[in-house]
């Protein structure tokens, strides 16, 4: 399970062998929640709302590097890290 970022206490990561659609997932605490890459959109688990809306926040900024992410993983294996959120 590659860690993709980690800012304020959130880590962001994605499983080698996902399903579609393309998501990432995003841990805080006790907390666990996966989100949609296209629409950032929760689609299970649940984040502290202020929490969830900072992840959206990073992913904003960082949608293409995510889908690039998420296509390599599944192609090659390999990742690369993406900057936090500042």
């Amino acid at each position: 399970m590659p860690e993709i970022s980690r800012f304020l206490g959130i880590v962001i990561y994605m499983y080698f062998n996902e399903h579609n659609p393309p998501h990432f997932h995003a841990e805080y605490n006790q907390h666990k929640a996966s989100i949609s890459i296209k629409t950032l959109g929760l689609m299970e688990g649940r984040l502290p709302s202020k929490v969830m809306s900072l992840v959206v926040e990073w992913a904003q900024e960082h949608q293409a590097e995510l889908l690039e992410n998420w296509n390599s993983i599944k192609e090659t294996g390999k990742f690369h890290k993406i900057n936090p959120l500042v």
